[in-house]
């Protein structure tokens, strides 16, 4: 009897501590910005760095990190290299197996996405592991799609409970310890449910209005990653099918033909963007779009195919980097009760002043009616 007593006491005081510790580092999640200390410009104090080494669990303020982690500000380094940090001053490096952690009062149920730069630091293959709890992604970074340290991207994920563990970690081991992503402002957004289809356009989100957050001060558009890495889509409506990711751009920083936001496909066939909608067997359809040029050095002849049922149509776009655009429909029949509508992008495209930094066509505005 004794021995049990003692095994609940010690069993309250193990739950106690780490309820303590989850109240002393939890945060309340704004509906969309950026999280508490998300761009990590308030540091550790002297005391807790060893050269650019966080020492301490706690010493990042708001953050609870596990491994080798550094401290990094923006610029050139020892060695010869040079880390852009185009958001600020400074940002976190994960070493091997090493990861930052914050806890976020949520609401149960409620989707969110998150935003945030990524860029690799080694000539060896990187990737980033993004977590809420059971939900997880692995998302590669070998692939620079700007040149300036600028890669943005954003996940998604449904809360389970009204507090979540949000997790960054480098699974890799590297011959260098100090090897890994280089990840720096991070941001969430509340995502609100999609509208009901309205005017008879069957296509939900297809103006893309609805999407993750943006930075207000430097962007150069948010990565959406293919969908085998998502439960749930931070583009709502939509599934990244492919390879590559595609990129979601704002008209704050990017030519857009209408509304706030649009999908660029900068990975040509490799970046394919479909959603699935609900039709009639034997009944006739409208597809129509936009395709066109994001009015920042992407030039030269665009072509997206657009696929829906046994149809496609192929429409050209001759970009000059102005920011024009080219209207575009579709025909087709319905042959069962569910129809996949895709995008590709045929070629590939570079932006002419730079050649390390992919681009491609502008989709918006999609819609499909029925035809009577």
């Amino acid at each position: 009897m004794g021995f049990s007593l003692w095994f609940l006491v010690l069993f309250f005081m193990i739950c106690s501590s780490n309820y303590l510790v989850v109240s002393s580092v939890l945060n309340t999640a704004p509906l969309d910005g950026l999280l508490p200390n998300g761009n990590f410009e308030q540091g550790p104090k002297a005391s807790n760095m060893k050269n650019k080494v966080i020492i301490g669990k706690y010493s990042l303020p708001k953050w609870v990190k596990k491994g080798l982690v550094q401290y990094i500000s923006g610029g050139p380094q020892p060695g010869g290299f040079y880390f852009p940090v185009p958001r600020g001053v400074h940002a976190i490096r994960l070493g091997n197996q090493a990861s930052i952690s914050q806890y976020l009062r949520v609401k149960k149920g409620t989707f969110y996405s998150v935003t945030f730069s990524a860029t690799k630091t080694c000539v060896e293959d990187e990737v980033l592991e993004v977590s809420a709890y059971t939900e997880k992604a692995d998302l590669p970074i070998q692939t620079l799609y700007s040149s300036n340290g600028g890669d943005t991207y954003a996940w998604a994920f449904q809360a389970k409970s009204n507090i979540v563990k949000l997790s960054f970690y480098n699974p890799g081991i590297q011959e260098d310890p100090t090897c890994g992503p280089l990840l720096d402002a991070i941001a969430i957004k509340q995502m609100d449910p999609l509208p009901k289809s309205t005017g008879g356009n069957l296509i939900k989100n297809g103006d893309f209005e609805i999407g993750p957050h943006v930075f207000n001060n430097f962007s150069t558009g948010v990565l959406l990653p293919p969908h085998s890495q998502d439960v749930v889509s931070p583009l709502p409506g939509w599934i990244i099918e492919s390879l590559k990711p595609v990129k979601y751009v704002d008209s704050a920083h990017f030519f857009v033909s209408s509304g706030s936001a649009a999908i660029e496909l900068v990975g040509g066939r490799e970046s394919a963007i479909a959603q699935i909608i609900r039709t009639k067997p034997s009944q006739s359809y409208l597809l129509t779009f936009t395709i066109g040029d994001a009015e920042y050095g992407c030039l030269g002849s665009m072509v997206v195919e657009a696929f829906a049922a046994m149809d496609n149509v192929k429409v050209h776009h001759e970009s000059h980097g102005k920011g024009s655009f080219t209207k575009a429909s579709l025909k087709f029949k319905a042959i069962s009760y569910r129809t996949r509508i895709t995008f590709w992008s045929a070629y590939y495209h570079t932006i002419i002043q730079d050649f390390g930094q992919m681009c491609g066509p502008i989709l918006d505005d999609v819609s499909v009616v029925p035809l009577k």
